[in-house]
């Protein structure tokens, strides 16, 4: 199979941003595991839709077991340009979240798209975000820093839809200690946007990199309270993942054709005791959603979240959506709602 790329100049570009980006990060991974004596390269996998007509992608997985606990960064375009009746053309994104074995080296997601609708007007979506399970302020401190720096003058907007995206109501906390979410931008220079896109994402690329191989170095004794805690946070994860992420549930409602792709932020274990005491704290129907999420995963207090599982879990949280779509208004959003779903309707 092939992949056809969207035929607008502007998603065009946009791919030449994003994918850019991808290599970037991913090269700059693996120069991080060669530096550190392994050799053990992120490997790419692609997908298709509907067979590469509408586009598809390439997502680069984590291989070395020893470094990193999961790791994926996708690329992504889809579009519509042999069906008129869609109000999307297309829609292109770099996503990508790095889970570190070490639980004294924090975690990352990053997700940078463009978004074109068939009248030809577009925006970027750009978002950032540090979750490490066991915080440093020192690496907290660099990577808000750099948020501020690559933000400019949008720091403040995007740090505070950030900072109401990733929290989570049912367990009073946010997700992270660093967020930035930027939502619908566009400020007319099409051209200026692009530098900017891409200006934001080498920043946080760069910065994030620095801070997990200076700490991967200086942060070799592990005690098991930090452990503990890191399992705890990785289902805190899954939690907010599952339950309040709108770019989770939005990929999974379009189309099921890259599943464990979507599913690529999971990390590999979860404690489905921890999921459990937390029923009863969400709103309304995602109980009955998180209660779905423990019977298919399983008891236990350190619970495998492999390929089958992913794929069982994009189900559950597909079939709750389509039996209640009322629910979505219960996810996390910042000061504006993009109607992704329905864009490709």
């Amino acid at each position: 199979m092939t992949r056809i790329d969207a035929q607008s100049p502007s998603a065009h570009a946009a791919s030449e941003v994003i994918s850019q980006l991808q290599s970037y990060f991913v090269n700059g991974l693996n120069d991080l595991t060669r530096t550190l004596g392994a050799n053990n390269p992120f490997i790419g996998v692609e997908w298709f839709r509907d067979e590469g007509a509408h586009g598809g992608g390439v997502r680069y997985e984590a291989t070395d077991e020893q470094l990193f606990n999961r790791g994926s960064v996708n690329y992504s375009q889809v579009h519509y340009d042999d069906d008129p009746t869609k109000k999307l053309s297309s829609a292109t994104a770099i996503s990508t979240i790095i889970h570190p074995s070490n639980p004294l080296v924090p975690s990352m997601h990053m997700h940078i798209s463009w978004t074109q609708m068939r009248d030809g007007s577009g925006y970027w979506r750009l978002m950032a975000d540090l979750n490490p399970s066991n915080p440093n302020s020192s690496d907290t401190h660099i990577f808000e820093n750099t948020l501020s720096e690559a933000a400019q003058s949008y720091y403040e907007e995007g740090r505070a839809q950030g900072e109401r995206y990733f929290y989570i109501p049912a367990l009073g906390r946010h997700r992270g200690v660093s967020h930035f979410y930027l939502e619908n931008f566009n400020s007319s220079d099409e051209e200026s946007d692009k530098r900017f896109a891409s200006l934001f994402g080498k920043k946080v690329i760069n910065t994030y990199i620095c801070i997990i191989s200076n700490a991967i170095k200086e942060r070799q004794e592990v005690e098991d309270e930090a452990r503990r805690h890191q399992l705890e946070y990785h289902t805190l994860y899954l939690l907010q993942v599952l339950t309040l992420d709108r770019g989770t549930t939005s990929g999974l409602l379009i189309h099921n054709q890259n599943d464990v792709g979507i599913m690529g932020s999971l990390p590999s274990h979860v404690s489905t005791s921890l999921l459990l005491s937390w029923i009863g704290k969400l709103k309304g129907v995602q109980n009955d959603l998180l209660q779905v999420i423990v019977d298919t995963l399983g008891e236990g207090d350190k619970v495998l979240v492999d390929e089958k599982m992913k794929s069982a879990l994009a189900n559950v949280v597909r079939q709750h959506y389509m039996l209640h779509p009322n629910a979505i208004a219960l996810q996390a959003s910042g000061e504006t709602i993009s109607p992704t779903v329905n864009n490709h309707r």
